[in-house]
């Protein structure tokens, strides 16, 4: 095979044939005095589930917040270097950054619905969005829920509380949320680490079925889970300043079985880490 093909799902994905969706040159990340991240380049590609990986204070939540600008959020952050969504950069004064949310939805660690119905969780992205017909409502919530493995588990279940389903299921709500906005790239924050096994499953199976139309990066400290859904894998590391850099990137086939660098090889067989 060649190296830049991998295999997914019993499908051969050519990487070097995928366009590059989001992409990153010599950026770094200041909170403050405090440099989180150093020089950090990788493209990622469209058609492919992408995993960020390494040791707790690497960066790595850091560099997915990047994509949709969301430490924006945070007081004194800054970013140095280019950031591109589609060759566009996406920190320019002219970029709108509630469309750039819109395009680049994010998935957070802990399943966090609002406090209000299935149907209301869904509608909300939309009907911010300025979609307030009800027949097209519902077919924008039928049609996201379905897209999450979810609508036959609550179709009957649409006026009760989003906070009444199961932690597996309010994580599946919380992606139909970001789907109903129709976005282009979905980021994960560790999105099973407060799931048990069984629910991990699904989420797994959804992601991979969810790469099919969309862009997906996902944080992960298992090193299983990136192993089994990712395509491409980046594995990240402090410096001795605390800043997070990126030490190896490729085809998660490679960097599992054959990595270019020893620190990558002793954090996948549990030397560090």
């Amino acid at each position: 095979m060649n190296k830049n093909n991998v295999l997914v799902n019993n499908k051969t994905l050519n990487l070097e044939a995928c366009a590059t969706k989001l992409r990153t040159e010599k950026v770094s990340l200041y909170y403050g005095s405090f440099q989180a991240l150093r020089n950090i380049s990788l493209d990622i590609p469209a058609c492919a589930i992408t995993a960020i990986i390494g040791p707790s204070g690497c960066g790595k939540s850091s560099l997915l917040r990047l994509f949709n600008r969301m430490n924006d959020l945070i007081p004194g952050a800054r970013v140095e270097g280019k950031v591109e969504l589609d060759g566009v950069l996406i920190y320019s004064p002219k970029i709108d950054v509630v469309e750039l949310r819109k395009r680049v939805g994010m998935v957070f660690q802990k399943p966090n619905p609002f406090p209000m119905s299935v149907f209301e969780n869904i509608a909300f992205g939309p009907k911010r969005h300025g979609i307030n017909n009800r027949a097209e409502l519902e077919e924008i919530v039928e049609k996201s829920l379905r897209h999450a493995a979810l609508w036959d588990e609550v179709k009957d279940k649409l006026e009760q509380s989003g906070l009444a389903l199961s932690g597996g299921q309010q994580q599946r709500l919380c992606i139909a949320r970001v789907l109903a906005v129709e976005p282009e790239v979905i980021l994960m924050d560790e999105p099973c680490s407060a799931l048990d096994p069984v629910a991990t499953l699904k989420i797994e199976d959804l992601m991979r079925n969810l790469a099919q139309e969309y862009t997906i990066i996902i944080v992960t400290h298992n090193m299983q889970q990136a192993a089994r859904v990712s395509d491409t894998a980046a594995f990240m590391m402090m410096e001795e300043d605390r800043a997070g850099v990126l030490v190896e990137y490729g085809p998660t086939s490679q960097l599992f079985t054959n990595p270019k660098d020893k620190r990558t090889e002793d954090y996948i067989t549990g030397r560090f880490g």
